[in-house]
């Protein structure tokens, strides 16, 4: 489950605080439920973080992640939430990223998980399939 993982911004359990001001780069396929060719495509891409630092977040994997407040509640209680270290994106400028290099695999972000492309939702790439680079 862990991955590339939705996770909104001000709703997200997330440690630290500090604003962006680095990029990462993404130098392996991140882990994640979208078809391995899609998570394939962010490998080489430069996406700005919304942090300088990676996070702990409590996060669902980007097709099966519940798609109210509730049910993100209800899934961390009962434990289905996967605590993941990693760096945090903005979604749709991350998928805008994406789409120069390959408009196929954000096509089908964009087709298969339009509900985390929303202002404000934000993306979770694992912290070994990333290296912070110089903004």
């Amino acid at each position: 489950m862990n991955g590339i993982n939705p996770c909104r911004d001000n709703n997200a359990r997330i440690k630290g605080g500090d604003v962006k001001s680095s990029n990462v780069l993404i130098v392996s396929v991140p882990p994640g439920e979208a078809p391995l060719w899609v998570r394939e495509k962010w490998v080489g891409l430069e996406l700005p973080l919304r942090y300088s630092a990676p996070k702990t977040c409590f996060c669902f994997g980007i097709l099966s992640a519940p798609s109210t407040w509730w049910g993100l509640l209800w899934g961390m209680l009962r434990g289905r939430a996967e605590r993941v270290s990693g760096y945090v994106v903005e979604a749709g400028p991350a998928v805008d990223i994406l789409e120069r290099s390959s408009p196929e695999a954000a096509a089908w972000w964009r087709e298969n998980a339009p509900q985390h492309l929303a202002p404000k939702r934000c993306l979770v790439f694992n912290d070994f399939a990333c290296r912070v680079v110089d903004a």
